[in-house]
């Protein structure tokens, strides 16, 4: 039987670490802050933004939350992120997804400064991890890290794959498990259609599943004593649900993450880190 990762308390361990910083911060007159911007009512977006509002307030971090209507234009709010920039009181700065479908998400994360880039979404950031030297990486992305190396197992030479191939989690985890001298496999939607996923998923020693489809990875798969995270989040007849099926795998599997309760108090911890981290890039020639 799997050894249960509990994210929530994962994340508290770098909550803690933040807890002394962000102290040492204010002793100098730096009071970390981060603006998120929304376009429209997603009720998911807003969900998102009152756990956002809530953890940096835990953490006496100030956030604001910027909301625009749903027909802003691009350039309405590319000039908003530009002052953003330029506002020495903003630290971090992150736009909440989804965006309408007249907005190009990567247009706007382009206008984002690299120093302010809490996501880890900006080219610059992204080129970052595939130097080997992530600066301010996506937050998903590294919270699987965090988890991973949570279990101490050693990484080097392990065999991993990653069903998933999204630019802010399959694409930058990938690069940072080959940092880590990890073999990876990346399964997407043509390996799916080639039937191949099963035979890749049973020789993973680590497997990690992003897609967002309910129960996609079946339980018998999964390798004996491999470590399996499980990033999807999906609602199924009123119950949150990962993409792996969770009691099934729990049974072969040495370590999984829960959905919910696994993944995404890391990804909000390190969002907060990041926040951090931001802040004194910023404020360098203060500390």
């Amino acid at each position: 039987m799997a050894k249960i990762l509990d994210g929530n308390e994962i994340a508290g361990k770098i909550k803690e670490g933040l807890n002394l910083q962000i102290k040492k911060l204010k002793e100098k007159e730096i009071f970390p802050s981060l603006t998120a911007i929304q376009v429209g009512e997603n009720p998911g977006a807003k969900i998102y933004a009152r756990s956002q509002k809530r953890s940096c307030e835990r953490m006496g971090i100030n956030y604001r939350l910027s909301q625009f209507k749903e027909n802003v234009s691009l350039k309405e709010l590319e000039n908003f992120i530009e002052e953003l920039n330029e506002d020495k009181r903003v630290n971090g700065i992150i736009i909440q997804m989804p965006l309408p479908p007249h907005l190009d998400a990567f247009t706007l994360q382009k206008k984002i400064d690299p120093l302010k880039d809490v996501e880890g979404v900006s080219p610059a950031n992204m080129g970052m991890i595939v130097y080997g030297k992530p600066f301010l990486a996506p937050c998903t992305a590294m919270a699987v890290m965090e988890i991973i190396k949570s279990t101490g197992m050693r990484l080097y030479g392990k065999e991993a794959v990653m069903v998933g191939h999204s630019d802010i989690v399959g694409k930058p985890l990938t690069l940072l498990l080959l940092k880590e001298f990890v073999t990876v496999s990346v399964c997407h939607i043509a390996t799916g259609e080639r039937g191949r996923v099963p035979d890749y998923v049973k020789g993973a020693e680590i497997l990690i599943v992003a897609v967002g489809k309910a129960n996609l990875i079946k339980g018998e798969w999964v390798r004996e004593n491999a470590l399996v995270i499980d990033v999807g989040i999906n609602r199924v007849g009123g119950k949150i649900v990962g993409d792996v099926e969770f009691e099934k795998a729990k049974e072969k599997a040495s370590y999984i993450t829960p959905v919910p309760g696994g993944v995404g108090p890391v990804t909000t911890a390190i969002l907060l880190r990041n926040t951090i981290e931001a802040t004194k890039l910023q404020n360098k020639n203060k500390l």
